[in-house]
Order: structure tokens, then C-alpha cells, then sequence
């Protein structure tokens, strides 16, 4: 079971993201290695925002791939490097995301494994186990 929660002593949260989420067994769980902005043919689009949506694409089929569906996130931690226009990229995460929505830490970071590289979304989810 998950418990989703803003508490009232918190400042609401600023976009698409919960304060925290409790998890209690029985659950299953699946933890995505960081989801770059790579395309399935092993091309990079240069466009940083196209990277964002291409790694949110990436972490979706990864949950597909377990059974499970955007709903079971329950952490994200987004690395992005260089300039991303605030609104877009609130736009493109927002697309993504479903309320109850999960924790999301958002880094604004000097670099990634190699320059070409702008965007990396690491990911938690968990699933009921009954699921």
C-alpha cells in the first residue's frame, strides 16, 4: 500500500511532484538505472526538451516492461544540464505524471556521462503485490 502526503506544516509543492510517499509491504519494487534522452535506435535528438521527453518515454517502457504503469512511481530524481525553459520543461514532466504524483528531486548538474547527453531520469516504483 502507498500513502501519499503534502503535509499541512509544508509549503504546497511547487509543481507535478508529493512531499512523501509511504510504502508498506507487501509490494513489489523496480528500480530504473538513470533513463538518458537516447531514442531505441541509439540516436540522441539534440534538442535538450526532445532529451526530456525521450527519457520519460524511455522510463515508461521500462515500466511497461515490468508490468507496471506510470501510477507506480514513486521517486524520480531528474538531472538536466544546460538551460531548459522552466514552462516547457514543467510542461513535458507534467505530461508525463499522474496525480497521486511521486517525489521528484530536480538537479540542474554541470555535466552527464558525455557532452551529447542533457538529460537522465533515475526511477523508483512500487507495485501492490495482489497487482
Amino acid at each position: 500500500m502507498k500513502t501519499y502526503r503534502n503535509p499541512p506544516n509544508v509549503h504546497v509543492p511547487m509543481a507535478a511532484y508529493t512531499h512523501q510517499i509511504e510504502v508498506q509491504e507487501p509490494m513489489r519494487w523496480l528500480v530504473l538505472s538513470g533513463q538518458l534522452g537516447m531514442m531505441e535506435d541509439g540516436t540522441v535528438p539534440d534538442d535538450p526538451m526532445r532529451q526530456l521527453d525521450v527519457a520519460f518515454d524511455n522510463v515508461v517502457r521500462n515500466l511497461q516492461a515490468a508490468g507496471m504503469e506510470i501510477e507506480d512511481l514513486v521517486k524520480l530524481t531528474i538531472y538536466l544540464v544546460g538551460e531548459f525553459d522552466v514552462q516547457q520543461r514543467r510542461a513535458v514532466i507534467s505530461s508525463y505524471l499522474k496525480e497521486p504524483y511521486p517525489c521528484v528531486t530536480l538537479l540542474m548538474i554541470a555535466a552527464l556521462a558525455t557532452p551529447i547527453y542533457k538529460v537522465e531520469i533515475e526511477a523508483w516504483a512500487a507495485q501492490s503485490s495482489a497487482a
